[in-house]
């Protein structure tokens, strides 16, 4: 195949970066560092004490004091007082990005989006303009990504037998919450986008990580027993409630809601020898008590004998022998396609593709899921890993190593990574190492 010229970063001198909340921890500002190294200018605004304790200037550091209608103002002056050419973010629908990213569209303003991997778990999301449903990838089907992935070589990048970072995930989440707890006098304005007060997200963070132990002997012996009664078994991959994907992009508002839709469609469908596992999301703090849920419903639709619940965890052993899964748009879907399994999401998913995605009543499906095309969803996923996938993590510093080296260069370049790869001007990607 020709060489062809590939997309270089532009140049930085007069880049004007906003961060908004990024992932908990130190990541945000390992990105600023290595942007203000490129050459470009860096702000921080902070909304509470959490933002600040991992910020470590004050001087390019932006506090928000003011209620939150004054926001869309405040930002809109932030960028003319800074000169603001580019916006960040971790997640877009939080009520302060959302708003910010419909300033700074009207602006002109390049917004670039963090989110928690699409593959999981050993790469993370970056796109220009949103994420999730919100995803250039919702309007692209996958007759456009074959056309786009014929203009390069390209190999298939498999994950590393690595789980990622899920114990800093969870340290980060508990220490942010104890600054905005303790340390957040000068942010009185300060109201979370997530329902619970802050003192109760301390305390499940908290309580999450002393019962990690516990959790993980119960989601063992659970697993064994499963596999070794050698029933056919469905899985439902139940996701975090207070998600902005789940409450955004679906049509529920409880994870109940979802549960009790799951639990009809199994006991109408399901031949009656078949049995249902739910899969709690790795992060899940029992902010509602799912087990006691999926009891009650099971009971309600008389197949409390074939219905189970598995803590969170790897997701891989159950998954291999499972006959088919439903979620609502949960990423670990992606984990369900890779190995040719039956799928059927009932929300808005940036791999919901006909040629892989099951459509089916919830009965029907459980009673005859179709197979996907495994085909097309490979031809999907590479062009995820050479687009909106990038190696690394936000937590560990491996992980930040190791996103740091692709991300900055993504964000520099003039064309979004998914443009780049239409237009056929798309740099080369590095291969996935794991780096100590």
């Amino acid at each position: 195949m020709p060489m062809k010229p590939t997309d270089v970063p532009a140049s930085a001198d007069k880049r004007v970066f906003l961060m908004l909340q990024g992932p908990h921890g130190p990541f945000f500002w390992a990105l600023g560092k290595m942007l203000r190294a490129a050459g470009a200018s860096v702000w921080r605004v902070g909304f509470n004490a959490g933002d600040r304790a991992f910020w470590f200037s004050s001087r390019s550091f932006l506090p928000y004091t003011d209620p939150a209608d004054h926001w869309p103002e405040r930002f809109a002056e932030i960028v003319r007082e800074k000169s603001v050419t580019d916006i960040v973010l971790y997640g877009d629908t939080r009520p302060v990005h959302a708003l910010a990213i419909e300033k700074a569209r009207a602006l002109g303003l390049t917004i670039h989006v963090f989110e928690e991997g699409y593959i999981r778990p050993y790469w993370v999301s970056y796109e220009r303009n949103g994420s999730n449903g919100n995803s250039t990838l919702m309007s692209l089907s996958v007759e456009d990504m074959r056309k786009a992935l014929a203009k390069i070589e390209h190999d298939s990048i498999e994950p590393p037998a690595h789980w990622g970072d899920m114990r800093q995930h969870i340290f980060y989440g508990a220490l942010y919450h104890w600054f905005v707890m303790f340390r957040n006098s000068a942010f009185k304005n300060y109201r979370g986008h997530r329902e619970l007060p802050v003192t109760k997200e301390f305390l499940l963070y908290f309580k999450r990580l002393t019962l990690m132990p516990a959790h993980r002997l119960s989601r063992a012996w659970h697993t064994r027993a499963i596999l070794a009664a050698g029933h056919p078994f469905h899985i439902a991959l139940l996701q975090l409630e207070h998600d902005t994907s789940f409450q955004v992009h679906s049509p529920y508002a409880t994870m109940p809601e979802f549960i009790a839709d799951v639990i009809e469609g199994f006991a109408k469908g399901a031949p009656q020898h078949h049995h249902l596992v739910f899969k709690a999301h790795p992060l899940e703090n029992d902010r509602r008590n799912l087990r006691h849920e999926i009891r009650r419903l099971s009971a309600q639709f008389g197949v409390e004998s074939r219905v189970h619940f598995v803590r969170g965890g790897k997701l891989q052993r159950l998954l291999h022998s499972a006959r088919s899964a439903v979620t609502v748009n949960s990423t670990a879907g992606q984990q369900v396609l890779s190995l040719g399994i039956p799928l059927r999401i009932l929300g808005r998913a940036v791999y919901d593709k006909p040629e892989f995605v099951s459509h089916q009543p919830l009965d029907e499906f459980f009673a005859r899921p179709e197979r996907p095309d495994t085909r097309a969803y490979r031809d999907y996923r590479q062009f995820l890993l050479e687009t909106s996938q990038v190696p690394g993590g936000f937590y560990s510093k491996r992980g930040r190593r190791q996103l740091l080296r692709l991300v900055v260069d993504l964000m520099l370049s003039k064309e979004a990574p998914d443009a780049a790869l239409i237009s056929g001007s798309a740099p080369p990607r590095q291969p996935l190492r794991v780096v100590n």
